[in-house]
């Protein structure tokens, strides 16, 4: 039963689960968008939360969702609600019902990951040629618009070139996409280096209201995008993290003794890469929005 003054998750139907989000149906029009502690890598969830992770991407995202919302509409109606049920404060924004476009829609401004990989290949990342010589970070010339399509869970997104894209949404659609995306990297990045940070890339979701563009699900964590210190930065080499960087490392490093390759799931993490990842992604907060993560969870 809802007790009084609130909701309760029982109220709700449960829609389904992501790597890290809980989705439940409010009503016709709202959705819950419940962000949990688990942490995925390597298309792997794994089985040791991170304290207070979903608290994190919540605070981060509405930060962000307040930065950006001069660019783009956004999806978020609350954070404090009634309809928010007291177990999941903090932790849920309450959102309005979009038609999901089925593209992740990636910006970076330097080189690595799957950027890094595809350009080692092919000299070229989603299909946009990049100049030879670029390195582990290296910063890029521009920002570039690297989409991926969508991929089920346990799957691995695949990056594709921009064509693509306009077969599926259609060439004017695609092209919002990749204007709005550049646009919100930009802002992002001029914000993030104000406070000390580089934003390497960070991918974004967008949906449908009738035929407007609104930007959905989070945006900017330390889940999302990737975040460099900028004191110390130097191309050629992996940078220090403020995202999940740090768990991929232990991951794939002796320690953990897991095999990538195998087909394992990965092992627990130990209480102190837990713990020093927690420290990083409320610092990752702390740092770029200027506010208190302890304000947040009250």
């Amino acid at each position: 039963m809802t007790q009084p003054g609130g909701a309760s998750l029982t109220d709700y139907q449960h829609l389904g689960s992501g790597k890290v989000r809980e989705l439940y149906a409010v009503d016709d029009e709202l959705l819950l968008l419940v962000a949990t502690d688990r942490i995925s890598a390597y298309d792997h969830v794994l089985p040791t939360p991170i304290p207070d992770k979903g608290r994190v991407l919540t605070a981060m995202s509405v930060f962000w969702f307040e930065v950006l919302a001069d660019l783009v509409p956004n999806h978020v109606v609350a954070v404090d609600d009634p309809r928010i049920p007291a177990e999941v404060r903090g932790r849920a924004l309450l959102v309005r019902r979009l038609d999901m476009l089925p593209v992740e829609c990636v910006a970076r401004g330097f080189l690595t990951g799957s950027g890094l990989v595809d350009y080692r290949r092919d000299g070229a990342v989603c299909g946009v040629p990049l100049p030879a010589g670029l390195v582990e970070a290296s910063r890029l010339p521009a920002p570039i618009f690297t989409p991926a399509t969508k991929a089920e869970l346990g799957a691995h997104d695949e990056n594709v070139d921009f064509a693509a894209v306009v077969g599926v949404v259609g060439a004017g659609r695609a092209e919002q996409l990749r204007a709005t995306t550049l646009a919100l990297y930009a802002r992002a990045a001029e914000h993030a280096a104000g406070r000390g940070v580089l934003l390497a890339d960070t991918k974004v979701e967008f949906g449908l209201l009738g035929d407007a563009l609104v930007l959905g699900d989070e945006v900017l964590t330390p889940d999302s995008s990737r975040f460099w210190p900028a004191d110390g930065y130097r191309a050629g080499q992996v940078q220090p993290s403020f995202d999940k960087q740090f768990v991929r490392d232990w991951l794939t490093s002796a320690e953990s003794g897991w095999d990538r390759a195998a087909d394992q799931p990965p092992p627990p993490l130990p209480d102190a890469v837990a713990s020093a990842t927690r420290d990083r992604y409320v610092e990752a907060y702390e740092r770029i929005s200027g506010r208190s993560f302890a304000d947040w969870i009250g």
